[in-house]
């Protein structure tokens, strides 16, 4: 069964996928976001606490993105097409440390120890 939904969100087997990461691709394009641009910190506090633990030239990087993308939506424009270009939406810089936190979280709560970090949200 797990093989079988893996091939179905897997885009190299199904073209439904594939045309859904085409789409998802190009509107990330025209406004200069990656994909892990899209994570809320205040969704999740292993979000927040992944979004910690990454250099501060990552994080910085992060923020003229969205900066970006939100002028250029409030301008209701997008990006020149040779800047849609030369970006590369599925480039992750978050998921590697966010399955790493996900991973301490799950061990420190099968061990009965305390979270690290208080996990309420405002």
């Amino acid at each position: 069964m797990a093989s079988l939904l893996k091939s179905f969100i897997d885009p190299k087997k199904n073209f439904l996928a594939r045309m859904h990461m085409k789409a998802i691709s190009t509107r990330l394009r025209r406004y200069g976001l990656r994909y892990d641009d899209l994570y809320d910190q205040y969704y999740s506090m292993d979000i927040k606490e992944a979004m910690n633990r990454l250099p501060r030239e990552v994080v910085d990087a992060r923020n003229q993105r969205l900066k970006r993308a939100m002028d250029l939506s409030m301008k209701h424009e997008y990006l020149p097409k040779d800047l849609q270009a030369v970006q590369t939406p599925f480039r992750g810089y978050l998921q590697d440390m966010l399955a790493l936190v996900e991973r301490e979280s799950k061990e420190r709560e099968a061990l009965g120890a305390l979270p690290l970090y208080q996990r309420t949200l405002p």
